[in-house]
């Protein structure tokens, strides 16, 4: 597959964008992390339109419970790689004691895309949960490679235990709504019952409350109304990207189109159907094959964040 994919085109016209656009639902629009140049610039600092309370992009967010330390799995499963066509990725370092993203329990939430680390890793996040495929589950106990899950409540409720399967592997999952609504177009009032009714059903279904969230398309993520909402409901950050896979490669926001240390990079759950035919292990493939490229592991988010003190 990574042969495949080295050949198709790797940077996508604005047509192909926009095509992406209705694909995604989530990397369009607004705010969005995927076009930061306006909401988080390659230095990493919010722009002059951030409220004075959102911290610096290369700071993060949360960890409900201490997770399970590693990203990718050891040498000796090479076998594993290799069953999905896949080249191993260099093995994630140990968990650091000394979290870069610290949390606070009260207060103003952070706003970031990257975690300040020398480690050379970056963080793998999935959004939505349209795709429910049970090859991905397959995928992920093969290969052992950590996802954070930002699950939107009217996408994933039909099939609450799919994803149960991801969090039994030690995946995290946190808030994105309660149906995908563009936050920056909704009133005070919505924006907050569109954080907290999904942060009741999914701390119901998944027996830990989101301490993360992420608004649909990136948009609204620096704005006052926005931050007092993710206060109300309980969530502790909210979580943008640097990068955002496109059916075969990435988009950057970086000009020089290259993975940094500690970048977040964004995918969705997707089938053929978003996907011109890939399936979501294909998908996911070809992201491990743009991150193995770069010479990066892949780190479990919350390993990075310490969580609020109770």
């Amino acid at each position: 597959m990574n042969r495949q994919a080295r050949s198709r085109t790797t940077v996508y016209a604005a047509g192909a964008l926009a095509l992406l656009a209705a694909v995604t639902g989530c990397t369009s629009g607004g705010d969005s992390g995927a076009a930061s140049a306006a909401l988080v610039p390659a230095s990493g600092s919010p722009t002059s339109g951030s409220p004075a309370t959102a911290a610096p992009s290369r700071s993060a967010g949360p960890s409900p419970t201490a997770s399970p330390t590693g990203g990718a799995p050891a040498a000796g499963d090479a076998a594993a790689w290799a069953k999905w066509h896949l080249t191993p990725l260099p093995p994630a370092p140990p968990a650091p004691a000394d979290k870069p993203v610290k949390l606070a329990r009260t207060g103003p939430v952070p706003v970031f895309s990257e975690v300040k680390t020398s480690d050379k890793v970056v963080f793998v996040t999935i959004d939505d949960g349209a795709e429910k495929d049970p090859k991905f589950v397959e995928m992920l106990t093969d290969l052992k490679v950590p996802v954070s899950m930002f699950l939107t409540r009217d996408i994933v409720k039909d099939d609450y235990g799919y994803f149960k399967r991801l969090q039994a592997l030690g995946n995290h999952i946190h808030n994105h709504t309660v149906d995908h609504a563009q936050m920056s177009k909704v009133p005070p009032e919505k924006q907050k019952s569109e954080i907290c009714d999904a942060q009741a059903a999914l701390t119901q279904q998944y027996g830990a409350p989101p301490l993360l969230f992420r608004p649909p398309y990136g948009d609204g993520a620096n704005t006052p109304a926005l931050n007092t909402a993710v206060q109300q409901c309980g969530p502790r950050a909210v979580v943008l990207w640097r990068e955002s896979m496109q059916i075969h490669d990435m988009q950057y926001q970086a000009a020089d189109k290259k993975l940094r240390a500690g970048d977040i990079v964004l995918a969705h759950f997707r089938g053929p159907k978003d996907l011109k035919g890939e399936t979501m292990t294909q998908m996911f493939g070809e992201l491990l094959a743009r991150i193995q490229e770069q010479g990066f592991a892949v780190a479990r988010l919350e390993d990075y964040i310490e969580a609020p003190a109770a």
